[in-house]
């Protein structure tokens, strides 16, 4: 989505909802959102289009019996929720990236969820990963129910490591130069072109990821951006020298444009690559052609050697103007519990083995879900290569890092993009792409905090 659509939500601030439900007790005010749910419940941005998904749809429906649950599959598209807000339509829940969420809470378009746990008795921090609480964080308060925290690691092709004299602990992300002396050794090309990648970051996508390796961020503990501080000028010098080792960023995404990262000729069968960046799912893609391909997994470490999780994903918000705020409290609590997600493991099992596929995890964005499907699912596949794979991500789960929030994190993420696309090329140095990139985004943070 655009940065310029997120900037169209400031249309509208519709009145709250009477979401009340519950009287006031002696205490102090009542809990605005009520277990006792009914009537019809309008939900935006979730698609159940796989068993995952379709899975806890229906366990979250079984749990709010009397409730008419109607669902727009479509992805949310800010300038449609902007018109929606302003003419009082908008749906009851909605799914969105979380990098959108503060900036939607800034604009005064969704609400507060801190008494929507409260009343399941939810402590959301236990029941999520507290670095993906955080991401739906606005203003001190939680404005988001997380989904999913699929964690990055490096993806190693043993074939070309080997064929190298690599071995994979030389993939240390914690010594850059280092990386960067290898990536150059992986790299192999024909006539000017690339035929092996050696080191692929995930350029320009994960380079938020990589400023937190060098001990940066795009913004603040308050959403300010930060994205000229020299950490951040460190590691995008960093990216820049990462591509110059392998021809240039140029080179390197036409030939990555060229793969068939989903197909049964994927990059890491015809040995295109030595090293990628992906996040856990990938796994389960090349689980498909596990018979062709090599494969180990490397932590990704941030600067004093210590691994890190990152990851992005989705958050479901209530809009202020939906008219059945307690049912989409309900529905959205019941499809991210421990539960749902062991009937979606359920499922995924199934589908794993009538298929005869291999079963890579599942990660939720919940650790208490998360330990119990790896307790009860995770087993040897027979693979010991993809054993140490599906290990590895789960073993980085144990630290957790926060993407940051900010009002406005979109406009940062584009303006990022933009930087880092333009430093890669050549067409600016590094400082000065990430300068122009935080007068932009400063600019944006100035006129949504005034």
């Amino acid at each position: 989505m655009a940065a310029v659509a997120v900037l169209t939500l400031s249309v509208a601030a519709c009145n709250g909802p009477s979401i009340g439900s519950r009287e006031p007790s002696a205490s102090g005010p009542a809990n605005p959102f009520s277990t006792d749910v009914s009537g019809a419940l309008r939900t935006s941005g979730f698609n159940p289009g796989d068993e995952v998904g379709q899975s806890r749809a229906d366990y979250a429906a079984e749990q709010l019996g009397g409730v008419t649950v109607t669902m727009d599959k479509t992805n949310f598209d800010p300038q449609k929720f902007a018109a929606q807000a302003a003419s009082g339509q908008t749906p009851d829940l909605i799914q969105t990236d979380r990098a959108i969420v503060a900036t939607l809470a800034n604009k005064d378009l969704i609400i507060p969820l801190d008494q929507c746990y409260e009343a399941f008795g939810v402590k959301p921090r236990e029941q999520y990963y507290p670095s993906v609480v955080d991401d739906v964080s606005y203003d001190g308060k939680i404005y988001g129910i997380p989904q999913f925290f699929q964690a990055n690691a490096l993806l190693a092709n043993k074939r070309v490591l080997d064929q190298a004299g690599v071995a994979a602990a030389a993939l240390d992300t914690s010594k850059p130069d280092e990386l960067v002396a290898t990536a150059k050794k992986l790299y192999q090309e024909k006539g000017g072109k690339p035929t092996v990648i050696g080191v692929d970051a995930d350029l320009p996508g994960s380079s938020g990821m990589w400023f937190t390796v060098f001990g940066g961020a795009a913004y603040d503990e308050q959403g300010k951006p930060t994205l000229d501080r020299p950490e951040n000028v460190a590691a995008l010098t960093w990216m820049k020298q990462l591509m110059d080792a392998q021809g240039g960023y140029a080179k390197v995404k036409s030939f990555k444009d060229s793969m068939d990262v989903f197909g049964a000729g994927n990059q890491y069968v015809k040995d295109q690559v030595a090293v990628q960046t992906w996040a856990q799912w990938y796994p389960n893609v090349l689980a498909d052609t596990k018979d062709k391909v090599s494969l180990e997994a490397v932590p990704i470490k941030d600067s004093s050697g210590a691994p890190i999780a990152m990851a992005g994903g989705t958050s479901f918000a209530i809009p202020k103007s939906g008219k059945n705020p307690s049912a989409a409290c309900a529905w959205a609590i019941k499809a991210t519990s421990s539960e749902a997600w062991m009937a979606a493991a359920d499922a995924r099992i199934e589908t794993v083995e009538k298929n005869k596929k291999l079963f890579t995890g599942l990660m939720t964005g919940s650790p208490v879900a998360d330990q119990q499907i790896k307790d009860k699912y995770v087993k040897p596949t027979g693979n010991a290569e993809f054993d140490q794979v599906i290990e590895t991500y789960y073993a980085v789960l144990a630290k957790p890092v926060t993407s940051g929030s900010s009002p406005v994190g979109q406009t940062v993420q584009q303006d990022l993009t933009n930087a880092v696309t333009v430093a890669l090329t050549g067409e600016k140095t590094p400082e000065q792409a990430l300068a122009d990139a935080q007068t932009s985004s400063l600019r944006a943070w100035e006129q949504a905090t005034k």
